[in-house]
Formats: C-alpha cells, sequence, structure tokens
C-alpha cells in the first residue's frame, strides 16, 4: 500500500490496539453465559433470556455513547478518545471480576458499553492515515486483527475458564479468571498507547463538538443526508445484527446441541479467527483490488447467508464446523461496505460517521440479543424437538438475505472506481 512510513507506524499501532480490545473482549465469551448461569443460579432457558437482556443492555449503553465518542474524536483527536475507552474498559473488567450477583454483573455490561467505543474510533483514525482506494484493505487488515484477537481470546476464555486436563497438565479453571485477564489487558493497552500512540487528526482538520450530530437521533439524520450512505449504513446494521447470534446463543447452543463447555467453544471459535484472520487480513486487499468493492461485497453476504443457513439445519457438529470455511468469506462483506461509506464523506467528519454507523450498528445489539435469547429460550424449553435448536441461525440467515436485496442498489464511489481503473458501475 502508498502510505508513508510514518503513517504505517500509526496504522500499526491500531492494528495492535484493536487486536488487544479484541482478545480481551474475545476472552470472556465462552463464560459469561455460564457465569451467569452460575451467580444467578439459572437454567439453561433462563439463562437464554438473561443472556439476551445482558446483551440488550450492553448494546443500549453503546447506542447512546457512541456518537458522543465519534463526535468527541472529531472535535479533540482520537488519540484521547481510543486511551479513555481503553482505561475504563480495564475497570469494568474489574468490576465485573468481583461482581457479587446478577445485577450486579448486569451494571457492569452496561459499564462495558459506555466505554466500547475505542472500535468506531479506530475505524476514523484509519481513515485518517489512509487514501479512500486503499481503505477496503486496510479495513481488512482491522477485520484480521479482530479474527486474531478471537483465535487467541476464546481459546484462553476457555481454557482459563474450564480448565485443562491433559496429561501432565492439570488446571482447574474459573469462570472468574477470564475477567481478571481481559482486565489487565486493557490497562496494558492503554499504558500503551498513552506511550506510543500518535495522534492522526491535525488541527485544521478538527471540528467543533455538537450534540446536534453527537446523539442517537443526530447520528441518524447524518447518515440520512445521503442516501447510499443511509443505504450501506442499514446494510452493515444488519450484517452486525445477524452477527449476534454468536456471542449470545454460541456457547449455550453447543452446550444444548453437541454437548460442548468453555474450552470446546473457545477451540471452536479459534478456528474461526484463524480463518478469518486469513480472509480479512490476506485475501480482502487482494479481492478488492481485482474485482472492486461491490462485487467483494457480494461475494461475503452470499458467504453468509449461506453459512447461516446451514448452521441452523446442522444435524450434527461436524456439519457446522465444515461451512466456518465458507462463513468466514463473509468477512469481505463489512470492510467494503466501511470503505464505501468513507468515500462518500468529508474527511472532517470521518470520526462523526464512524460513530454514527456505530451508534446505528448498536440498535442491532440492543434487540438481537433479546430476539435471538428468547428464539434460543423457546427452543430449547422441554417438549421441543432438539432439531429446532438451530431456529436463532435461520433468522441471522433472514436478515443477511434482506441485506443481499439492499446490496444491489449499492453504487461504487467514483474515485475509487477509476482508481481501478474501470467506469462507474450503477445499479437499481
Amino acid at each position: 500500500m502508498t502510505i508513508s512510513t510514518g503513517k504505517k507506524a500509526a496504522a500499526a499501532f491500531i492494528l495492535v490496539t484493536v487486536f488487544l480490545d479484541m482478545l480481551s473482549i474475545g476472552v470472556i465469551i465462552p463464560v459469561l453465559p455460564q457465569l451467569i448461569m452460575k451467580v444467578g443460579g439459572l437454567t439453561i432457558s433462563q439463562a437464554g433470556l438473561w443472556t439476551g437482556i445482558f446483551g440488550a443492555a450492553w448494546g443500549l449503553a453503546q447506542f447512546l455513547f457512541t456518537p458522543v465518542q465519534g463526535g468527541l474524536s472529531d472535535a479533540i483527536g482520537r488519540r484521547p478518545v481510543v486511551l479513555a475507552s481503553n482505561f475504563g474498559t480495564g475497570v469494568d473488567f474489574l468490576f465485573m471480576a468481583l461482581a457479587p450477583g446478577l445485577w450486579w454483573l448486569l451494571v457492569g455490561r452496561i459499564i462495558s458499553g459506555m466505554t466500547s467505543a475505542s472500535i468506531s474510533t479506530a475505524y476514523a483514525y484509519m481513515s485518517d492515515v489512509t487514501p479512500p482506494e486503499k481503505r477496503a484493505g486496510v479495513y481488512g487488515l482491522m477485520g484480521a486483527a479482530f479474527g486474531v484477537g478471537f483465535v487467541v481470546g476464546p481459546s484462553l476464555g476457555g481454557l482459563l475458564g474450564g480448565g485443562l486436563h491433559w496429561g501432565m497438565i492439570q488446571f482447574n479453571g474459573d469462570h472468574h479468571y477470564p475477567f481478571f485477564f481481559a482486565a489487565a489487558l486493557s490497562l496494558c493497552n492503554f499504558l500503551y498507547g498513552l506511550f506510543v500512540l500518535p495522534e492522526s487528526l491535525p488541527l485544521d482538520k478538527r471540528k467543533p463538538f455538537s450534540f446536534h450530530t453527537a446523539n442517537p437521533i443526530g447520528a441518524i439524520k447524518f447518515l440520512a443526508r445521503s442516501a447510499q450512505v443511509m443505504r450501506l449504513s442499514f446494510m452493515y446494521f444488519l450484517l452486525m445484527f445477524g452477527q449476534s447470534v454468536f456471542p449470545t446463543t454460541m456457547v449455550l447452543y453447543a452446550g444444548y446441541r453437541f454437548g460442548w463447555g468453555p474450552t470446546e467453544v473457545g477451540l471452536m471459535l479459534a478456528v474461526v479467527g484463524i480463518l478469518s484472520a486469513i480472509v480479512q487480513g490476506g485475501l480482502t486487499g487482494v479481492i478488492t483490488k481485482r474485482i472492486g468493492e461491490r462485487k467483494a461485497m457480494y461475494i461475503g453476504i452470499g458467504a453468509s447467508l449461506i453459512a447461516y443457513t446451514a448452521y441452523g439445519l446442522a444435524p450434527n457438529w461436524q456439519i457446522f464446523v465444515g461451512f466456518i470455511a465458507i462463513g468466514c468469506f463473509g468477512g469481505l462483506a463489512m470492510p467494503n461496505i466501511q470503505s464505501l461509506m468513507s468515500s462518500k464523506v468529508d474527511p472532517k467528519e470521518q470520526g462523526t460517521l464512524q460513530g454514527s454507523n456505530m451508534s446505528l450498528t448498536t440498535m442491532g445489539n440492543i434487540v438481537a440479543p433479546l430476539i435471538f435469547g428468547y428464539v434460543l429460550s423457546t427452543v430449547t424449553r422441554p417438549g421441543v424437538a432438539v432439531v429446532y435448536s438451530g431456529a436463532a441461525f435461520l433468522v441471522a440467515a433472514v436478515c443477511t438475505l434482506l441485506c443481499l436485496w439492499l446490496a444491489t442498489g449499492v453504487r461504487q464511489s467514483l474515485a475509487v472506481e477509476k482508481a481501478y481503473g474501470g467506469e462507474p458501475q450503477i445499479d437499481g
């Protein structure tokens, strides 16, 4: 990529930040639902509903605070927002590790949603240091950092929470250990950024903070200024909505359907992370350069649709795992959607764009866990045939099908199309 040495270094800092963020988040995925069961003394069916409530509370907090932090990053710079988010997340994981009851644990999840804004600011940071025609590839690298974080995070979370008993190695896990580990990672990430993360937004490119756009309603109005940006953002919303099926239901579903524990779920998510890192880090830039953002986006959405349908209908774990390779090509969709969006917005508004987009997306994080949790709770009740237990994945498939339909009306940006050596392609 044609990026200066200084910008390459800055991009490397952000990629490490994203990796550590996702590692700290991923490490608690295999154990949070079981911790909810343990702390609350709940059955699987009851835990399905409570896991949905926890996810919705996290999404609501993120929905309310992400546009504020996006606007702040346009006004005061990306660096202080990222650092404040990392510090707050670390303190919150400590709070959750020490939570004495279910409601305290819920409060901790709400605080986590408030402080988890560094991802949207990280995307704005990358927009600052990357030319428009290169952003899909860079966003793919960020997706790879997500993927690598999910290779290490859930695997460690499964081992720390479920233990390891293999030959001479005897380690008894505890559901609280991953939270202490995640707290340490987040606080180390804060210290890392404090000393080495440079600011990416020059003073002359900043804009005053405004509550007019730094709120959920203002965020939607900002996106709605352009029909194409709004369409792309809603597509991103649908894809993120569908992806919520994994953190909401996977641990409980895999335990109910396949008899898996935290260790098995962690290893399965590690496979997902490895394949996702290969697709997003190694293939997204190459594929997008060859066929363009729109076609790469289509491939990603189609792969997700096939995978969700297969997950929902899989009669055994072998078939479920077998379709992970196809599902990971869904990682082509989001980087290209974000690249298309960023090319249609002024450079001074990249933070507002990413904050607004994430704000709309978190509406899905509010509703999706409730829907998926309710569906899982319904199909795991006594008397319901086990064949219906994958229904939540079929709901995700329907969302992805709607996203594919909306994609037919997306236009390729003129500047990027010229960079590919072609003419603008317009559908719908």
